[in-house]
């Protein structure tokens, strides 16, 4: 199959873009990306696909699930589709890592052979570095899931400090709104600021952010070795709100508690309560860095059972009220700060309980 590059091709629309969605793929990433090109295409909301184009590609035309369960048609089939400025690749859960069809891992290949660049979001940045396809590039990966890709793929260095990665022909994003600010700046690119500036307001986004702009969300400096604890971290980072105890920690590993406390006592330095601890207070200062939530919000959504828990686990391992270190840690107006880059650990860090 020769795929070449739309914009090689006469009478073409401005931006040309096919979408290949893994089974459970994330709808929001989708539907952010696709409503940006929508209202972009035209004047108002209108969604004639005058200035720019989508399709929905397939190799057997069957419709797709995403992951809350709403099914997307596809309209164009794999050996019809060939000419376009982007192909977008949107993944789905990794959990179940249903990945895309023969077909479409060949079809993707040829295109990148022919120049057209790959875009990945969310997970699908996975697949296409499972195809190959993000050998020697930088890529985004959330910061949800970095460990997660970091394990599969033990020799990738992907950014999850960041909203969106373009480097060279591969475009990469953490999900959610970040496939808007994404797909903005290739609106951008190849149609206009104004049209841009439109599509992110009828939206109700406020305006366009850079690649660069910091994920929410947060970083830890605790990585480990052992295979076991990695996994452990990544159970704790993923139940945030609703820590496990160590002993349905240790069961869901398949492993005995006393094991896994001597796996993170000899990795780490650490019990796992003190890991999982150190993880939510890192997630706490960067709520306090980077948001405006109030402290009862933070607690909800960090482990603790309300704000006074919060405050008192607070002050006794750092030395301060949240409130105090909020004061001398927010960035100034328009600073970019990286909270990775200010590692403060808890007191007792180290210790065994």
């Amino acid at each position: 199959m020769k795929i070449t590059p739309s914009r090689e091709r006469p009478g073409k629309k401005r931006l040309s873009v096919a979408f290949l969605l893994a089974d459970r793929f994330t709808l929001s990433a989708f539907a952010n990306f696709v409503d940006v090109l929508r209202l972009a295409a035209d004047e108002a909301d209108r969604s004639r696909p005058i200035h720019c184009e989508w399709s929905v590609l397939s190799a057997d035309m069957h419709s797709v699930r995403s992951s809350c369960g709403v099914k997307i048609q596809p309209d164009t089939r794999l050996h019809n589709g060939g000419e376009y400025d982007y192909i977008v690749v949107v993944g789905g859960l990794i959990q179940e890592a249903s990945g895309l069809s023969r077909e479409s891992v060949a079809f993707l290949k040829s295109a990148a052979g022919a120049g057209v660049p790959l875009v990945g979001l969310c997970t699908g940045v996975f697949l296409l570095h499972e195809a190959g396809l993000l050998d020697g590039y930088r890529c985004c990966v959330s910061w949800f899931h970095h460990d997660d890709f970091v394990e599969r793929f033990d020799t990738a260095n992907p950014v999850s400090d960041q909203i969106f990665v373009v480097d060279r022909d591969r475009l990469t994003c953490s999900g959610g709104h970040s496939a808007a600010h994404l797909a903005a700046w290739l609106v951008e690119k190849h149609i206009g600021r104004v049209a841009a500036t439109k599509s992110l307001s009828i939206m109700i986004i406020d305006e366009a952010m850079a690649g660069d702009k910091p994920q929410p969300g947060f970083r830890s400096d605790l990585t480990a070795r052992d295979p076991v604890v990695r996994k452990a971290l990544i159970r704790m980072r993923q139940n945030m709100e609703n820590p496990e105890t160590v002993e349905d920690l240790a069961r869901g590993l398949g492993i005995g508690r006393r094991q896994l406390e001597r796996r993170f006592q000899n990795d780490l330095g650490l019990s796992p309560s003190r890991a999982d601890l150190r993880l939510r207070l890192d997630a706490v200062r960067g709520l306090l860095e980077s948001t405006g939530r109030t402290v009862t919000q933070i607690a909800h959504a960090t482990g603790f059972c309300d704000a006074s828990h919060l405050i008192n686990t607070f002050r006794s391992e750092l030395g301060l009220t949240p409130s105090d270190y909020r004061r001398t840690n927010s960035p100034a107006p328009g600073a970019r700060k990286s909270h990775a880059a200010a590692v403060l650990l808890p007191r007792g860090s180290h210790s065994g309980n």
